[in-house]
C-alpha cells in the first residue's frame, strides 16, 4: 500500500486524535509515524492548566519513536479537525526535521481522509538540521 493510502497509520492518527487531552482549546490533533524499519508510532496533543504549555501530537509520535531507539521518519500522518489544514506547528517542523530526510512525506489529514501531502523541503524549506551542525 502507498504511504499517502496507508489506512493503518491514517486509523492510527484517528485513533490518537480522539484519545487527545484538550480540556482548554478543544483543539484535538492525532498523529502516526512510520520509520524507515517499518515501525509504527502515534501520538495525540495534551495541555494543561498552564495553557498553552502542552505536548503536540506530532511530539509525543517521535517521542515515542525514540524511546523505542528509532530515529529514522519514512512518513508522517497529522490529523486534526475543520475546514483548515492542521499543518504541524514550527517547533513540530523543527521536531520532524530532526529525523527525516528528502524522503520523508508529511501527509495532512481531516477525519475524511488525506487532504494534502508535503515533502519535507516544501513543508519546511531551507531549514537548519543536524548537517549544519557538523
Amino acid at each position: 500500500m502507498s504511504e499517502v493510502n496507508d489506512g493503518v497509520l491514517f486509523e492510527l492518527a484517528k485513533e490518537a486524535m480522539g484519545k487527545a487531552y484538550v480540556p482548554y482549546s478543544r483543539f484535538t490533533v492525532g498523529a502516526a509515524i512510520v520509520t524507515a524499519s517499518g515501525k509504527h508510532y502515534s501520538g495525540c496533543n495534551v495541555e494543561n492548566a498552564s495553557y498553552p504549555e502542552g505536548t503536540c501530537a506530532e511530539a509525543g509520535a517521535i517521542a515515542s519513536m525514540v524511546r523505542d531507539g528509532e530515529t529514522k521518519i519514512k512518513a508522517i500522518y497529522v490529523m486534526g479537525e475543520g475546514d483548515q489544514l492542521v499543518t504541524p506547528c514550527g517547533g513540530c517542523r523543527q521536531r520532524i526535521r530532526e529525523f527525516s530526510s528528502v524522503d520523508t512525506m508529511i501527509h495532512i489529514c481531516g477525519p475524511e481522509g488525506v487532504r494534502k501531502t508535503l515533502s519535507l523541503d516544501e513543508l519546511l524549506p531551507f531549514s537548519f538540521g543536524p548537517e549544519n551542525l557538523a
